[in-house]
């Protein structure tokens, strides 16, 4: 049984060779590359290419180009299924990480960046649609939670090994780019000669889809995009710039992310299915008003690390944003609204970098109040999700009592 042998109904699929083993196998392929690039990204930057907040910005919002462009994925949907774009997004992903070490100028970097972005943003917007296609909704958000843990223990065995081997062999970029993302390439290897072509539950439409009824969704996506943009770039940016993380620093602190993602995911999945989307989301935003304030006025390395593991907890409660979209959304929209999700998570993602690195060259408090701010506008999106979202019933307007979730 190999992908290009055999083929499967996901609902009918079980054992190893089920859609979710297969989702939480690619989540840790991905992570394989991606978390080793992350934990090393601004390390190379600043000791080996002299990046300040300028260039650093620069380079994230190239990053962040091809998340912008993920609605063409729904182009490339007409020539190939799914689940093929999937693997080939890995493939991606691992090369531009794999040859990251070996372009060390800033030219180099800004271009095996955007590579390992073109696989980095595809794979995520395949991944998304898969699961909201193939995973059952009433127990979407824990079968989510379980992948997300895999992707984590993933980033463990990245983190890990950085963290032990750095300093004890005397690793270079070069040599832990390459070992990334060649185990990237090792895993979607497996996965084409271990899994069978999962066929879709409902035919997706090839066109791109904007609807009104989706327009929370949206908003939620934006200021999702957004806020990110501060914990991902600047955030990293401010332990290595201001406290003097290290490598096998900054993967220890990494480490401790990757124990809280594998421990809390899947129990968040569970307490969003029991708790409902609406107040889910209300926590999150609520705590990360607490955590960009805090950001702004921290003096303490100690204190820095604390923020930026609490930060990156709430991460896996986004999780509420996807299944609250899959309740709501008619379900042949769910690949191209999928696409379109993704660019409009970017839009801010483009520019936000770069335009708020040279606000960090004049303050960077105000980077991290702003992101506060950001926070707030997304808790008041939060009040407008139903406690109950379905089809008809998207948003909770003010003047429309609320329905209480059916029995």
């Amino acid at each position: 049984m190999s992908y290009f042998t055999a083929s499967a109904d996901p609902a009918k699929a079980k054992g190893w060779r089920s859609p979710v083993v297969m989702l939480m196998i690619m989540a840790g392929a991905m992570q394989l590359s991606f978390a080793a690039w992350w934990n090393l990204m601004n390390n190379f930057a600043v000791h080996e290419l002299d990046f300040t907040g300028r260039e650093i910005g620069i380079q994230q919002s190239i990053r962040e180009i091809p998340g912008f462009l993920a609605f063409t994925a729904i182009y490339l949907l007409l020539v190939m299924r799914e689940q093929t774009l999937a693997f080939l997004s890995l493939i991606f992903l691992g090369v531009g990480v794999a040859a990251t070490g070996y372009f060390p100028t800033t030219w180099g970097f800004y271009f095996t960046t955007f590579v390992m972005s073109v696989g980095f943003h595809y794979y995520e917007t395949m991944n998304q649609s898969l699961s909201l296609q193939w995973l059952p909704k009433a127990t979407a958000a824990a079968s989510m939670g379980r992948i997300i843990a895999v992707g984590a223990f993933a980033q463990l065995v990245a983190y890990g090994i950085i963290f032990v081997a750095w300093q004890t062999f005397q690793l270079t970029f070069e040599t832990v780019f390459l070992i990334a993302g060649a185990l990237t390439l090792v895993v979607v290897g497996f996965l084409v000669i271990a899994f069978p072509h999962f066929r879709e539950g409902v035919p997706q439409r090839k066109k791109l889809v904007l609807r009104k009824r989706y327009w929370l969704y949206y908003a939620l996506t934006f200021m999702g995009g957004a806020r990110r943009q501060i914990f991902t770039v600047f955030a990293g940016f401010l332990m290595v710039e201001r406290f003097g993380y290290h490598v096998h620093e900054v993967a220890g602190l990494f480490l401790l992310n990757g124990v809280f993602n594998m421990l809390l995911a899947p129990k968040i999945g569970q307490l969003i299915v029991r708790f409902g989307e609406r107040k889910a989301l209300m926590v999150e935003y609520v705590g990360l008003i607490g955590v960009f304030t805090t950001y702004a006025f921290v003096t303490n390395a100690t204190l820095a690390a604390a923020l930026y593991v609490i930060d990156h907890a709430f991460f896996a409660i986004a999780i509420a944003m996807k299944t609250y979209f899959q309740k709501i959304a008619d379900p042949a929209d769910i690949a191209p609204t999928a696409g379109v999700a993704f660019t409009i998570n970017h839009i801010a993602a483009v520019f936000i970098p770069a335009a708020f690195g040279l606000i960090w060259l004049v303050s960077p408090a105000a980077v991290f109040l702003l992101g506060a701010g950001m926070a707030g506008i997304s808790l008041f999106l939060a009040h407008l999700v139903p406690l109950d979202p379905r089809e008809g019933n998207e948003v909770a307007l003010p003047w429309r009592p609320a329905t209480a979730p059916a029995e």
